[in-house]
C-alpha cells in the first residue's frame, strides 16, 4: 500500500484530499500544526499525525519517513510560500519521494495578485528540488459559494459579472489522489477547471432553479469586506485578497476543463451538480 504524507491535512482542501486518497488505496499520513488538528485529519481518513511546523521545517524529516508521495499545500496567502515550499521540498528530496503533488492556483504568473505570483515562485523552487514533481494549477472552488448560495445571498466584493470556471473541489481532490497513485504524471503542469463559465449573477439564478428557494447575487464594496470578513486577517493576507478582488474585476478566473475532464475520465462536476450534491 503506498503512503502519502497530506500537508495541511486538517483543513478543507487537505481533509478533501486525504479522503481520494483513502478511496484510491493509499495509507494517509497526516501533516497538522498541532495535535488539536488531528481529530479532523482522523476524520477524513488520515492513518496517523505528524506534528509539523512549516515556518521552520520541524517534524518534516520524521513525517516523510517511509512516504512513497508528498501532496504539499501552504496555508492560504502564506507571506513565506517559497520558503516553506523550498523546506518541503528540500526534505521530500533527502527522503527520496517517488512522487510529489504541489498545490498551485490556476494563473500563477498573474502579477496583480501577488499570492498568485507566491505560487509561481515556488512552483519554481519545487522543480527545481524535484524535477518529477506534479504541479496541479485549480481554478476557485465551487464550495467557496455553496453555503451563502444555501443561505439565500451571494455576496462578494468583486464584480457579480465577472467570468469563473470553478471547480468541484473532489475533482479537485480526485485528480491530486490520482497523480500520487498512478504512473505518468511526473513532470506536468496540470490547469484544473471547471466546465462551464459562470458570473455570481449565473451561479445565483442557478441556485434558485435548484434549490428553489430565492437567492440574491449582491456586489459588497471592499471596505465593507475589510471591516466584516476581512477583519480577522492579517495586513498582508488583507492586502493580497483586495488585490484579487480587484483582478477579478478585470477579467475573473478563467481555464480550461480539457485537462481535468482527461484526468477524470468524466465531465467535471458543474455548480449544479454540486448544489444538488450538497441537498443530499
Amino acid at each position: 500500500m503506498r503512503t502519502v504524507l497530506v500537508i495541511g491535512a486538517a483543513g478543507k482542501t487537505g481533509r478533501a484530499v486525504a479522503r481520494a486518497l483513502t478511496a484510491a488505496g493509499a495509507e494517509v499520513r497526516a501533516a497538522v500544526r498541532s495535535p488539536d488538528s488531528g481529530p479532523r485529519a482522523y476524520a477524513a481518513g488520515a492513518r496517523s499525525i505528524s506534528v509539523v511546523d512549516l515556518e521552520s521545517g520541524a517534524g518534516l524529516d520524521e513525517a516523510l519517513e517511509g512516504v512513497d508521495g508528498v501532496y504539499h499545500l501552504a496555508p492560504n496567502v502564506h507571506p513565506d510560500e517559497v520558503g516553506i515550499a523550498e523546506r518541503v521540498g528540500s526534505a521530500a528530496a533527502r527522503a527520496g519521494v517517488q512522487r510529489f503533488a504541489f498545490h498551485s492556483v490556476l494563473h500563477p504568473d498573474d502579477a496583480s495578485m501577488p499570492h498568485h505570483v507566491r505560487k509561481a515562485e515556488a512552483e519554481h523552487v519545487v522543480r527545481s528540488l524535484l524535477p518529477g514533481a506534479t504541479v496541479l494549477r485549480p481554478a476557485a472552488y465551487h464550495q467557496n459559494l455553496l453555503d451563502a448560495a444555501r443561505s439565500g445571498r451571494l455576496a462578494v466584493p468583486y464584480s457579480l459579472d465577472a467570468p469563473f470556471t470553478n471547480v468541484d473541489l473532489g475533482d479537485v481532490a480526485a485528480a491530486a489522489a490520482l497523480v500520487l497513485t498512478r504512473p505518468g504524471h511526473e513532470g506536468l503542469t496540470l490547469e484544473l477547471a471547471g466546465p462551464e463559465m459562470l458570473t455570481v449573477r449565473d451561479q445565483a439564478a442557478i441556485a434558485v432553479d435548484v434549490l428553489g428557494v430565492p437567492v440574491s447575487a449582491e456586489r459588497i464594496s471592499p471596505e465593507s469586506w475589510v471591516t466584516g470578513r476581512g477583519a480577522s486577517l492579517s495586513a498582508q493576507a488583507r492586502s493580497d485578497l483586495l488585490a484579487m478582488f480587484a483582478a477579478y474585476d478585470h477579467h475573473g478566473l478563467v481555464g480550461d476543463a480539457t485537462t481535468l475532464r482527461r484526468l477524470l475520465g468524466r465531465s467535471p462536476r458543474t455548480w449544479s451538480d454540486v448544489l444538488r450534491a450538497s441537498g443530499s
